[in-house]
């Protein structure tokens, strides 16, 4: 039987918590049901890739129940203790504080190649979009670019380098010699567009890295769904499987093109999706407090292209292929590139 099946076990998982996390709150004195909600459910017969909601039903030591949304992030063949001690590092280092914030990592299965935390709640940035409340969503923009500053101005010095494999358009999963080996495979007529456009991305981000020792930690998946509203103050960003040292600007090009995608597929509207890609770089760099020149727009002007060709690749390799949603896409990045 698969391991992970375990784990979708009321019993098993309760005595897991008994051992793992109950010890972790001192006001708690017993764990009464959980409920259990896969968010992510990739399960085959030896290998799986999920993402997990375990709801659980605390006792406190005044005979009340709280509940806790304690999360699980399992890959049988990626293990996942990167996203536990990114985690850790990042609370330890004032992420628990304020009203930026992150998931409470708790602990690391080996057993399950599994990183445990406490989840946050409340709706991601991407439900504000679909719903069309510019109100919420230009509340929450602001809070975001806050939230990446602070991300970026942490000492990297001190920081493990949590994904190196993230760390390098070149080699990012599946890397670019399995993406060039698939569209040629598959779409041959985009494969010269695709070997011109990640050979600039390469050079471009080589070359800046080449010149200055930086290095800045970056969270790797930086699009809307990964932003979560907690409160009116309060905002947290969750999914650091792809957090690594690597150029700022990364998270800056893949989050404006990614909000870009998003809200002129649920809104439609050029004047509102360039109005608020403009507020969340105008808070990004008041925060930051650096300036955007020539070279940094540069830079994120490569990472967005880069996004737009990674996304435009999942639609074409995908199991369920979108090739038609990825035309448009493939044809942004030729004129921007020039190819």
């Amino acid at each position: 039987m698969n391991i992970i099946h375990n784990l979708f076990n009321e019993k098993y998982v309760i005595d897991l918590f008994k051992k793992e996390v109950l010890p972790r709150y001192p006001d708690f004195i017993d764990i009464k049901k959980i409920k259990i909600n896969a968010h992510k459910d990739h399960i085959w017969e030896t290998t799986y890739h999920v993402v997990l909601e375990f709801k659980t039903f605390f006792l406190t030591r005044n005979h009340q129940v709280k509940t806790l949304p304690i999360f699980c992030s399992a890959h049988s063949d990626e293990p996942r203790k990167n996203v536990y001690h990114a985690l850790k590092y990042l609370w330890d280092n004032g992420f628990a504080k304020g009203f930026l914030t992150i998931p409470h990592p708790l602990f690391y299965s080996k057993h399950f190649q599994a990183t445990f935390y406490r989840g946050v709640s409340g709706n991601n940035l991407y439900h504000y979009i679909k719903k069309r409340n510019y109100k919420e969503i230009e509340k929450i923009i602001p809070k975001a670019a806050a939230w990446f500053s602070k991300l970026h101005r942490l000492p990297a010095k001190k920081a493990y380098n949590f994904n190196k494999e993230n760390s390098r358009i070149r080699i990012v999963i599946p890397g670019r010699n399995k993406i060039l080996a698939d569209i040629k495979k598959q779409y041959p007529a985009y494969y010269g567009t695709y070997k011109k456009a990640y050979d600039i991305f390469i050079k471009k981000e080589e070359d800046f890295l080449v010149s200055t020792e930086k290095r800045w930690l970056i969270h790797g998946d930086a699009h809307a769904e990964n932003i979560i509203k907690m409160g009116e103050k309060k905002l947290a960003v969750i999914d650091f499987t792809d957090i690594c040292l690597s150029d700022f600007a990364r998270d800056l090009g893949c989050f404006l093109q990614q909000l870009e995608y998003m809200v002129m597929r649920k809104i439609n509207d050029e004047e509102y999706t360039k109005k608020i890609k403009d507020l969340f770089l105008e808070n990004y760099f008041k925060n930051a407090k650096i300036e955007l020149d020539e070279q940094l727009q540069e830079r994120i002007n490569n990472y967005y292209n880069w996004t737009a060709m990674r996304t435009a690749t999942h639609h074409l390799i995908k199991d369920k292929a979108e090739p038609e949603r990825s035309k448009p896409l493939i044809a942004l990045v030729k004129n921007n590139l020039g190819i």
